[in-house]
């Protein structure tokens, strides 16, 4: 396999994260949710106070060959708090395009990155959730030493949005 690189992103790769982030809700079947764009994700990650972080996973080409570095993955995550722990880091999205996946360890390299960032920032956990019928997934992160606390202490997901959000905020 070529070389790969993680690295964090710039505003140069927001395009690429697009890309990715329209393959991985294809790959989650929830393509219909997308409703970001490039110019958003270039204010939101780039600006005078960003929103979240992100790294890229590059294949570097081969010496010799003229192409440049091909972006193939992707982990976009943000700081959170805890108020029984403190500071958090919340990996919201990792994905490897299918034919870069378990063929270098890119997703683990990835993971690895978000627990440098967290430990570096003195945080004292690092979350992530996963779609329940992406087994491959779980595997890799109880592997990684993941707890599943759905498992382990019965916690469930929620969110508000759209109407509802603005029902309850009165709107």
């Amino acid at each position: 396999m070529a070389s790969v690189r993680i690295r964090e992103a710039e505003e140069g790769d927001c395009g690429h994260i697009l890309r990715l982030i329209r393959e991985l809700a294809e790959y989650e079947k929830l393509s219909d949710q997308v409703k970001i764009s490039e110019e958003a994700l270039r204010a939101d990650g780039f600006g005078e106070n960003p929103s979240y972080r992100c790294l890229v996973a590059e294949v570097l080409p081969a010496p010799g060959e003229p192409q440049g570095p091909s972006v193939v993955g992707y982990g976009l995550y943000y700081f959170t708090y805890s108020t029984w722990k403190g500071r958090n880091v919340y990996l919201e999205d990792i994905y490897v395009t299918p034919e870069y996946r378990g063929t270098g360890g890119i997703s683990s390299k990835i993971i690895q990155k978000v627990a440098q960032v967290a430990l570096d920032q003195g945080c004292s956990q690092f979350r992530l959730a996963v779609l329940d019928w992406n087994h491959r997934a779980v595997a890799l992160y109880k592997a990684l030493g993941a707890q599943d606390l759905t498992e382990t202490e019965g916690w469930h997901a929620f969110r508000f949005e759209g109407e509802a959000m603005r029902k309850l905020a009165g709107k």
